[in-house]
């Protein structure tokens, strides 16, 4: 894929094609989005226009672009923790990315066998990309390494990384694609040129989904009315509609027991928040949570027009929005970002989620 073939973004691609074509191009980028949202697709993209070669970048062949990502040891890849390396997975995440470069963090950890660990990108790591970076390019042009997930780097990796950053060899290119930019090491962040990745507009989502991955009109406009702005949560709506009637179940219970004022039934949603079978899952019903509750502030600010909401669910999202108060949207949201956040510190997944279904029940 070229630069000039991606849809939507058009900031961020009028900056990318500025630089690719004036050659001056900075030595590290942060790309930052929500998850699914391309960020990758126009790494991809520009790094095409860089190296000279579309074909090998979008493939992930070519030599000269190496790829960090977090890892764990899983069912497809056992090894000693200090041996990990994002290199025993490359086949899956070239299978992965190169089928569909909008994947979710929870797709990535399904294609590597890791779902429910907890991964992250180690020192070790770290000090083979130093060591990479300081080989000399193959082709004779740029070398760039493509870190995704930055944030999962633990200190010591990222101090190491830090030395790459501050002092790159010539003609080497950073690109950190991340969901949570203020998790990541601030003198780090703060020696890349920031780039945000914007969610994309439901016509730009059914116009991806009909021209890259061939779904009909009405698949299309369906998963791109639910997506909440993601590529990746519209294809993995149409892949796996299992998932997501069973995120809608919880969420749809979980408000109806709080606007009934019965704590017991939402504690007992929040055990079904529990039980969802990965950290990974967990995270995405927390993400699920918040866009819909969007949806609702949306309609409460009297604008349903860009809410986002499907004809099947406008009547419950319109009810909701009147049974809740306005102030419940937005101190949920902040409830459920806090929950991601101890999902990822490993607490108690019981406690964790019976925390939240209190603070949504104190705040409804």
């Amino acid at each position: 894929m070229s630069l000039d073939g991606i849809i939507g973004n058009h900031d961020a691609v009028k900056a990318l094609r500025g630089m690719a074509g004036s050659g001056r191009i900075p030595h590290a980028l942060m790309l930052y989005e929500n998850d699914g949202c391309g960020a990758m697709a126009l790494t991809l993209a520009f790094l095409g226009a860089v190296m000279g070669d579309e074909h090998k970048v979008s493939n992930l062949i070519h030599p000269d672009v190496h790829y960090v990502y977090p890892v764990a040891n899983g069912s497809k890849v056992t090894e000693k923790v200090e041996n990990l390396r994002a290199e025993l997975f490359l086949e899956y995440w070239r299978s992965l990315m190169t089928a569909n470069p909008y994947a979710l963090e929870s797709e990535v950890s399904t294609a590597f066998g890791i779902e429910g660990k907890q991964a992250g990108i180690n020192n070790a790591e770290a000090k083979e990309i130093l060591e990479t970076v300081w080989l000399t390019s193959v082709e004779g042009g740029w070398k760039a390494v493509v870190v995704y997930l930055p944030e999962r780097m633990n200190a010591a990796a990222a101090n190491r990384l830090l030395k790459a950053v501050e002092e790159p060899p010539e003609r080497t290119l950073f690109i950190m694609i991340t969901h949570a930019p203020e998790k990541v090491m601030q003198t780090i962040s703060s020696r890349c040129q920031a780039i945000r990745v914007l969610p994309y507009s439901k016509q730009e989502i059914a116009e991806i989904l009909s021209s890259r991955f061939g779904k009909t009109p009405d698949e299309a406009a369906q998963a791109s009315s639910v997506a909440g702005g993601s590529v990746g949560a519209a294809l993995r709506y149409l892949s796996g509609k299992e998932d997501y009637l069973r995120q809608m179940e919880i969420f749809k219970g979980l408000v109806d027991a709080l606007a009934a004022k019965d704590l017991s039934a939402a504690l007992g949603w929040g055990e079904a928040m529990a039980a969802l079978p990965s950290r990974e899952n967990q995270k995405a019903f927390c993400k699920f949570a918040g866009e819909s509750l969007r949806k609702v502030f949306l309609i409460q600010q009297n604008l349903p027009q860009i809410a986002g909401v499907s004809r099947e669910e406008a009547e419950f999202f319109t009810t909701l929005a009147a049974r809740c108060r306005k102030s419940f949207p937005r101190m949920a949201v902040a409830c459920l970002d806090r929950a991601q956040t101890l999902i990822d510190r490993n607490v108690n997944q019981k406690i964790l989620f019976a925390d939240l279904v209190g603070r949504m029940y104190l705040s409804f």
